[in-house]
C-alpha cells in the first residue's frame, strides 16, 4: 500500500471528525449490550434474537472490539472490514423483518458511508486502493 497519496490538513480532519462519530455511535451500541439491560433483551426479541443477555453481550463485545481496532490507526482498515461486516448483519436483519426502508434497513449503509468515508479522508493508504480521480 503506498503512502504517497497525501492528505490535506482540512480532509484529515472531517476525516477524523466522521471516525469519531463511528466510534462514539459504536462504543455506546456496544457498551449497553454488555449489561442485561431489559430494553436491549426486549429489542432484541423484536429483531429475532434469543433472549439470552450472553448473545446480547457477545455482540456488544464484537461490536467493541472491532471499533477499537477502527479507532487506532495501525489496524484502522481491519477494523473498517469488521465493522462492515457487523453492520451488514443489522441490515440483514433489518431487511429479513421488513423494517422501515430508509429508517431501519438502510441505517447500516449510512454508518457504512460515514465509517468508510472517515477513514478514505484520514488514511493516505485508503486514498490510494480508492482512487476517486487520478
Amino acid at each position: 500500500m503506498s503512502q504517497t497519496a497525501s492528505v490535506t490538513p482540512s480532509a484529515l480532519w472531517t476525516g477524523r471528525g466522521l471516525s469519531a462519530l463511528i466510534v462514539l455511535f459504536m462504543t455506546f451500541d456496544g457498551v449497553i449490550k454488555l449489561p442485561p439491560l431489559d430494553v436491549v433483551t426486549q429489542t432484541m426479541v423484536q429483531l429475532g434474537w434469543p433472549a439470552d443477555p450472553d448473545v446480547s453481550r457477545m455482540l456488544g463485545i464484537v461490536g467493541l472490539v472491532s471499533t477499537a481496532l477502527y479507532a487506532v490507526p495501525r489496524t484502522s482498515v481491519l477494523g473498517a472490514v469488521l465493522l462492515t461486516a457487523y453492520l451488514g448483519g443489522a441490515i440483514a436483519t433489518h431487511a429479513r423483518l421488513g423494517s422501515p426502508l430508509f429508517s431501519h434497513t438502510l441505517f447500516g449503509v449510512y454508518l457504512g458511508l460515514i465509517l468508510w468515508g472517515g477513514l478514505f479522508l484520514r488514511n493516505p493508504g485508503v486514498r490510494s486502493l480508492i482512487p476517486f480521480s487520478r
